[in-house]
């Protein structure tokens, strides 16, 4: 029963997160909900074993639709792989929780700024190119990998805000990318706490399956359904991220 409701989980959060970033903000619940007396690295960790390759499926799926723009993008998912590493590293010696109470403040600023500007991300027109465009795509890997591997939630939306708001880039042609970022700094997360010990193996399996399979669902409407489709489900998971660790932050 505990492996069904957890599949069921993280097949809903591969939607999610193949659209537009979020998944954690499901499986992550799911996880401590269902075993609230495990170490929560061990669950962080589950919560990645499924997480890499719900992302790297849609990654795949994104570039056959998708121009990626694998100039700029592979270095930066390199760069989020080492930032990713880093931040799972420094969350071992120093708690993150001075971040807590300053997310949802961060995240209604995305909103506001989202929903203030009507004709964000409604068109691809990347404003930079060579070398500029790839170095504001690995700081950006950088930074959002190193929130990755140290905090968390809300990493993919940040990654598509970044790329719409600093590069130019749609709703869809953001997300393409997020994927690519996202897969990096979550193989990163994964590895750390594997070597630590973090990992329950005989689960990641059955939640990688169903991660995949809610990717391919989610990834599937987001080509469909085109930039708007994608607009409209990050604001729906940005405010609900807010409210999520807002509640984390002031009322639990």
């Amino acid at each position: 029963m505990e492996l069904m409701l957890v599949s069921l989980a993280s097949l809903l959060a591969g939607f999610v997160d193949a659209i537009v970033g979020g998944g954690g903000l499901v499986l992550v619940p799911a996880l401590f909900a269902t075993f609230p007396t495990t170490h929560p690295a061990t669950l962080f960790g589950v919560n990645k074993s499924a997480s890499v390759w719900g992302t790297a499926i849609a990654t795949a799926q994104y570039s056959r639709r998708v121009q990626m723009r694998w100039q700029a993008l592979l270095p930066a998912a390199a760069a989020g792989f080492a930032g990713s590493f880093a931040g799972a590293w420094v969350v071992t010696v120093i708690s993150p929780e001075f971040l807590r109470k300053l997310l949802p403040f961060v995240l209604v600023a995305v909103l506001g700024y989202t929903l203030a500007k009507k004709e964000l991300g409604k068109h691809h027109q990347p404003h930079l190119s060579g070398l500029t465009e790839t170095a504001a795509a690995c700081a950006i890997g950088m930074v959002i990998g190193f929130y990755d591997g140290f905090f968390g939630p809300g990493t993919g939306s940040f990654f598509v805000f970044l790329f719409v708001r600093l590069l130019g880039y749609d709703f869809l042609n953001a997300s393409a990318s997020a994927k690519l970022l996202n897969t990096a700094t979550n193989l990163a997360a994964l590895i750390l706490f594997a070597l630590k010990g973090h990992v329950w193996w005989h689960f990641a399996l059955a939640l990688a399956v169903a991660n995949v399979l809610g990717s391919v669902i989610g990834t599937h409407m987001a080509l469909k359904h085109g930039t708007g489709f994608v607009r409209v489900v990050f604001i729906v998971v940005v405010s609900a991220l807010i409210l999520k660790t807002g509640y984390d932050a002031f009322l639990r």
